[in-house]
């Protein structure tokens, strides 16, 4: 009888390239054809993860980890992904015996020879460098998403790989740690700790995660719940101000989840760790939270948007569990689906906690204005994009899928209905809990629920990027023969996009609101043919996407129109003054300091505080500004001390900090920062004296040296006043030690706080150092492959907006042009990122060539 012999499509490839017996050659990163290759061949798989992490910060972390999974076919080599040298390796086993491994382009290969079909057992002795870790004097922590365990141990680095680690950490004696399993051991050694931690649940690589170092450890138990928080906190009085509603926000938000998906909290246990310049707000590693310690603990008198904020990134956080951590994408291009589902159920998980806040206006003002920043430019993305390796997947993040992915998914819940929508979601977990899914196999789910052809809908606003934009045509004739107004939706893109989409129009004059289904061409209600179409608030419910007709006449029946009416207008008339043809950035600035100065909600102040701020610094000329600033700072001095909630008054404070320039303003600000005037009802704290400092350094610059020297001394924390000393040369008089800063970020070791760096980038271009900081612009631009390579997956997109938002001039937007022009093929990831970056910068430059024009 004949052997049949299969082959798999990895082996023949492998065989036929003439590879057999010789080296092979690996692709960089993992590329999603590898990704599928081992899907299709590894099962079952758990790591056995030991770590020892030494004292000194400069010597490597020495690891053993051992890969066990059941592999359906040993006719090919395999791929263990490990993106550091050859040396590091410094041994590898398969079934106990020694491998005589290839290293291939930060891989390991392992030859067909020493696998076996079923079990097998891997195991690899290596090095890995501290910043793999996160390495700090006294902490540490792992970010490994969206590629990054393979930078600290030999793994399977993709998300469809799901396994359980077991993990054994050995540590300084004073240290503490935590993982995403609970801690089984704790015990001394010599001069060692060693913590063991129990198997996971299934869980993907990059959600994989401990943190250990000098932490304070607080245990609650709230409504039969155990948690654990860590924290390096040294304010006392901060801690104590916070904790409480830390907890407490938790507790409600696994309450909230477990009742609207109908599955009780899916794993083991749950704490979080506050980290100091943590790179994101958080990160929802099973068990194990990160958050940036500054977005938890906030400082006295906090604004109503930073409660909500702070609410709505623990909920987001803790929507993870069930939306990324128990169902995960198959694969990177839907990251998108699970920051979406964490965003929009934040929205939900914070309503009942803030019962006195207009919350479709807190969804407006908090989703549009970042969605339309990235949807009006030139680099605009659609929420889905494809991905061929994991390399790049950080710049799959964004306003787009954090911003707009709401926005769409809250028109999805529209036409479906809420409970259908819902019964959908909860399908959908348990089909595919602890496992993986992709978006189409959600969007199967949902469309048995509903007539509409919800894959055509999904095609335009989740495959295509771009908003459309609506204009008012007379195009039509009602039966009568009568002309009709119709609100067209127009596809800047000229290829014939429609956005199905439903919202409101009101008319001003008449009172009357009504709602519209628009797609392509719709004509207005009966109620609006009449009525004068600049008394139109278009969008006026706020559930509509693009570009809407906005007419400054509005802005005369302020008083009349509600938070949220008032909301939208803000969003719409921003977007039609900085498109073409432009309007009066002169008169938009007259209207928006009269609301900021006299508009009593707050969040609606923030939005138009927002607005003020950018068209200050970058739409207003020289000429038009500089009459205007001491009418702006007195007026902003004014109305705070006007002001009777310490909330409310610090929140005018810092806008008159940000915009102050006259001598007189920055006198003030110093002041206060000395404690020689005292203001009502506002009491600033150590990290807001910084801030303070930082601006007075730069905007009083005979005075930096002796401002730095005195914030120095007065700073108590370490951890914050590590940052003020790494960010003290951003902030000095003289430009060559300017310069020598800026060329020392070159260098990756000195990008390693990623969060220092944007903010000391930020202080490098501040509005009044323009002239200097143009001979920054290229350089920055021709670091991002090397940022993009070395970064956590937001610093790209964070350095870019450091560099070039505070630009107006068309001499650096044809810097930008140019650096783009000369390099055809530039990588299309970071040229969109840049083009979303530069677009504030284009459109400035555009409107002050406008202003030129005879």
């Amino acid at each position: 009888m004949k052997r049949i012999v299969t082959l798999s499509l990895t082996a023949l490839i492998w065989i036929l390239a003439g590879c057999e017996g010789h080296d092979m050659h690996a692709e960089t990163g993992v590329s999603a054809s590898l990704a599928l290759e081992r899907a299709q061949r590894i099962a079952a798989l758990s790591y056995d993860l030991q770590l020892s992490i030494p004292e000194n910060a400069d010597r490597p972390v020495e690891g053993r980890v051992s890969l066990r999974f059941e592999l359906a076919s040993a006719d090919a080599p395999l791929q263990i992904d490990f993106a550091q040298r050859a040396g590091d390796v410094l041994s590898v086993t398969a079934q106990q015996k020694p491998v005589n491994h290839q290293f291939n382009n930060e891989h390991i290969i392992v030859s067909p020879s020493d696998l076996r079909m079923g079990e097998n057992v891997i195991t690899v002795e290596f090095l890995a460098p501290q910043d793999a870790i996160n390495r700090n004097p006294d902490f540490l922590f792992t970010l490994f998403v969206p590629d990054r365990a393979r930078r600290a141990f030999p793994v399977f680095d993709q998300p469809d790989l799901k396994a359980r680690y077991r993990l054994s950490l050995e540590t300084p004696a004073s240290w503490v740690a935590m993982g995403n399993g609970p801690l089984q051991s704790d015990r001394i050694e010599e001069d060692r700790r060693v913590f063991s931690f129990a198997e996971t649940d299934p869980i993907p690589s990059y959600l994989f995660s401990f943190v250990a170092g000098q932490f304070e450890i607080v245990e609650r138990q709230l409504r039969g719940r155990q948690m654990t928080m860590l924290h390096r906190e040294t304010d006392k009085e901060k801690l104590a101000r916070n904790i409480d509603a830390v907890f407490e926000v938790h507790a409600n938000a696994l309450d909230w989840l477990e009742d609207y998906t109908g599955i009780a909290y899916p794993f083991e246990k749950f704490g979080f760790a506050l980290i100091p310049d943590f790179p994101y707000g958080g990160m929802e590693h099973v068990g194990a939270i990160q958050y940036r310690a500054s977005s938890l603990l906030l400082e006295e008198s906090p604004s109503e948007t930073q409660l909500l904020n702070r609410a709505q990134l623990i909920a987001h956080e803790t929507a993870h569990m069930w939306y990324g951590d128990l169902v995960t994408m198959r694969w990177f291009d839907d990251v998108w689906t699970k920051e979406v589902f964490a965003n929009f159920m934040a929205d939900k998980i914070v309503n009942p906690q803030f019962p006195g806040t207009d919350h479709a206006l807190n969804f407006l003002s908090n989703h549009y204005p970042q969605a339309y920043s990235v949807d009006r430019s030139e680099g605009a993305n659609p929420i889905r994009q494809r991905l061929d390796n994991l390399n790049l997947a950080g710049q799959m993040y964004g306003p787009i899928i954090y911003h707009k992915a709401p926005i769409m998914m809250r028109q999805l819940e529209l036409l479906l209905g809420e409970e259908a929508f819902r019964e959908g979601l909860q399908t959908y977990l348990n089909r595919y809990a602890y496992a993986n899914a992709t978006w189409p196999a959600l969007i199967e789910i949902l469309d048995a629920k509903t007539d509409i052809d919800l894959a055509s809908w999904s095609a335009t606003w989740v495959n295509t990027a771009g908003m459309p934009h609506f204009m008012l045509d007379q195009a039509t004739r009602d039966d009568a023969g009568n002309p009709q107004w119709v609100l067209q939706q127009v596809d800047p893109a000229g290829t014939a996009r429609e956005w199905p989409q439903q919202f409101s129009l009101w008319s001003v004059d008449r009172g009357v609101q009504t709602s519209l289904l628009a797609a392509g061409e719709v004509a207005l209600p009966a109620a609006m043919q009449n009525a004068p179409r600049q008394n139109i608030l278009f969008n006026a419910d706020g559930l509509g996407y693009g570009r809407f007709p906005a007419d400054p006449v509005l802005f005369n029946a302020w008083d009349s129109l509600s938070p949220l009416q008032r909301g939208v207008l803000l969003v719409n008339s921003f977007e039609n003054l900085i498109s073409p043809p432009y309007g009066s950035a002169l008169e938009y600035f007259d209207i928006l300091q009269a609301i900021v100065v006299s508009e009593p909600n707050e969040l609606l102040l923030e939005l138009a505080a927002d607005q003020l701020r950018y068209v200050y610094f970058s739409l207003l000329t020289d000429a038009q500004r500089q009459p205007r600033i001491t009418n702006l700072e007195t007026a902003l001095w004014e109305t705070m001390q006007a002001q009777n909630s310490p909330s409310m008054t610090k929140v005018y404070f810092e806008l008159f900090a940000q915009v102050a320039l006259s001598e007189s303003a920055l006198t003030q600000l110093h002041a206060v920062w000395k404690g020689d005037q005292n203001i009502d009802q506002l009491s600033l704290q150590e990290s807001e004296l910084i801030r303070l400092a930082e601006v007075l350094a730069v905007r009083m610059p005979d005075q930096a040296e002796a401002i730095i020297a005195g914030q120095r001394a007065r700073t108590d924390n370490p951890d914050r006043l590590r940052r003020l000393d790494f960010i003290a040369p951003a902030l000095a008089k003289d430009p060559a030690v300017r310069d020598a800063f800026f060329e020392s970020l070159k260098d990756p070791a000195n990008r390693a706080t990623e969060v220092w760096v944007s903010d000391a980038l930020r202080r490098l271009n501040d509005p009044t150092r323009l002239a200097h900081a143009a001979a920054y612009l290229l350089p920055s631009l021709e670091l991002l492959e090397d940022i993009q390579v070395t970064g956590d997956i937001f610093f790209p997109s964070a350095w870019l907006n450091s560099a070039l938002s505070a630009h107006t001039s068309p001499a650096a937007a044809e810097s930008v042009r140019q650096f783009l022009k000369d390099r055809p093929d530039y990588n299309p990831q970071l040229r969109m990122k840049i083009l979303q970056a530069a677009d504030p910068l284009f459109r400035a430059s555009q409107l002050h060539n406008s202003l030129r024009q005879p």
